[in-house]
């Protein structure tokens, strides 16, 4: 048997290809509630929401709450929050109510428990959802504040025009 003819060659590079494939995708983490062997994490695709009233924990996985509004209130609106923060401090992303009939959001610059001026505004995409303008960007004292927890999404309505949910971003 020759092994330089054109189809053993296509055998030996199939077998090494399905050698490569199994070897990495045995060392792949599954989760049984994941559509494929792949570690389920929280992404903007797929994001598994922090509970409400407390502050997300990652970017991209984040859920506004009445109850993290400084007075805290009791809407039972609710939000989904994907806007990320790069390291080179470009905001993207969205954000989309459910519960509310919203008139503006944005980010704002307050730590926790305080209320701050609007850093970033977004603009309305649709009935319910927000998103930052293309190329916005924060300032580098801005991304210092983000670093150190001191951003918080806010979306108004007319029935709470200083903020109706709120969420306060926390640094990946």
């Amino acid at each position: 048997m020759n092994i330089r003819t054109p189809q053993v060659r296509l055998a030996w590079i199939a077998a090494i290809g399905a050698l490569v494939v199994t070897t990495g995708c045995s060392a792949m983490k599954t989760d049984a509630n994941a559509p494929m062997a792949v570690e389920k994490t929280a992404t903007a695709i797929d994001p598994t929401p922090a509970p409400a009233g407390t502050p997300s924990a990652a970017m991209g996985a984040m859920t506004l709450s009445g109850a993290q509004e400084v007075p805290p209130n009791q809407s039972a609106a609710t939000g989904k929050s994907t806007i990320r923060i790069g390291a080179d401090m470009a905001v993207t992303g969205s954000v989309d109510v459910t519960g509310m009939t919203p008139t503006a959001a944005h980010i704002h610059e307050a730590p926790a428990g305080s209320n701050g001026p609007v850093i970033v505004p977004f603009a309305k995409t649709g009935a319910t959802s927000f998103a930052p303008a293309a190329g916005a960007k924060l300032t580098e004292a801005q991304y210092a504040s983000y670093k150190a927890g001191r951003l918080y999404i806010n979306v108004h309505s007319v029935q709470y025009p200083n903020g109706e949910i709120r969420l306060q971003l926390m640094p990946q």
